[in-house]
């Protein structure tokens, strides 16, 4: 019986294609000159270890709060208008306290930051769909198409986002009713927020468009009859992609911020399933009778949510700058 013939490199099997690509893009990127500027700036890995706890707290929210908000079974009004635990008459189970309804403040803050998080994620999504596919277009095509897109874009950034949302979800309200808005009032701001935010990205990737159009690989695309859809599919949209990315990560803390206030305005998400500036809005009934801490606490949080992931914003404009390398 002959021996087995020993393994060699060749005869083992191939790692995956994907995890072996994955495994070179990681390497490309912590090679990279973006990730050597993240790691020189102590404030932008601040900034960052601060953004993933809010995000991984709000993401995890039923697992990591200490109560379920959205529970209202389990409230009781006995336990209500509770300090923060550190003050006189706080109690150890309510780390901040509890507010009008007896809910727990913190738990509130996390249910929240989820709440806040999605709206603000899903309507710069919105946002960067709708304006990067307008400013693909206006950019390449030129002519009537861009002049009718950019005018349209220059009247609307005559009237602020807030009031562009304002009017955005007064007028659903008036066409859907009353208790349809109120089942619906999610995807109402979602709609109101990238409204107010398309503008932005799409003046930004029509100038970048009318670059990169002008350049001999979109030239040769034309040349052997590629279809001009694929052409700015397959060749413009990658080398775009970086000043979107910029915008959206500074387009979030707006789409926060834009939310608390039509929360704050009333106009928001119900208050049964409260976000940040819903919770800011009810604290401020009760703000001046002595209960600060349930509008002190959100707001807070709102603060540093935004001033996170805005330090991360003006990193990443300037780590993609090349006139800044």
């Amino acid at each position: 019986m002959q021996n087995a013939r020993p393994q060699t490199a060749t005869d083992l099997p191939a790692p995956p294609r994907f995890a072996s690509r994955l495994a070179s893009n990681l390497k490309a990127f912590l090679d990279s000159d973006v990730f050597d500027s993240f790691k020189r700036s102590p404030v932008t890995i601040g900034a960052f270890v601060v953004t993933m706890i809010l995000f991984v707290s709000a993401l995890f929210a039923p697992w990591v709060a200490p109560y379920d908000v959205g529970d209202l079974a389990s409230l009781s009004l006995m336990d209500a208008f509770k300090p923060p635990v550190w003050a006189a008459g706080g109690d150890a189970a309510y780390l901040l306290g509890t507010d009008d309804q007896g809910r727990d403040v913190l738990s509130a803050i996390i249910f929240g930051l989820r709440i806040s998080l999605m709206v603000g994620f899903l309507g710069v999504l919105l946002a960067a769909l709708v304006g990067t596919v307008l400013g693909l277009v206006s950019g390449y095509l030129g002519g009537w198409v861009d002049a009718l897109i950019m005018r349209i874009a220059d009247v609307q950034l005559t009237f602020p986002a807030i009031l562009i949302a304002l009017l955005i979800d007064g007028i659903i309200g008036a066409v859907i009713g009353a208790r349809a808005h109120a089942e619906t009032q999610l995807g109402v701001l979602v709609l109101a927020i990238a409204a107010s935010l398309w503008v932005n990205f799409a003046r930004t990737v029509r100038g970048s468009t009318l670059v990169e159009k002008n350049k001999e690989y979109v030239q040769a695309a034309r040349l052997i009859g590629i279809h001009p859809i694929l052409i700015m599919y397959r060749h413009v949209l990658p080398n775009v992609m970086g000043p979107v990315l910029v915008i959206a990560t500074l387009s979030l803390a707006v789409a926060i911020l834009t939310e608390a206030t039509l929360s704050f305005l009333g106009v928001g998400v119900p208050v049964t399933n409260p976000s940040l500036g819903t919770l800011i809005r009810i604290g401020n009934d009760f703000l001046f009778s002595g209960e600060w801490w349930m509008s002190i606490f959100p707001g807070v949080a709102l603060v540093i949510l935004v001033l996170a992931v805005n330090l991360l914003g003006d990193w990443l404009r300037d780590a993609l700058n090349p006139k800044l390398r």
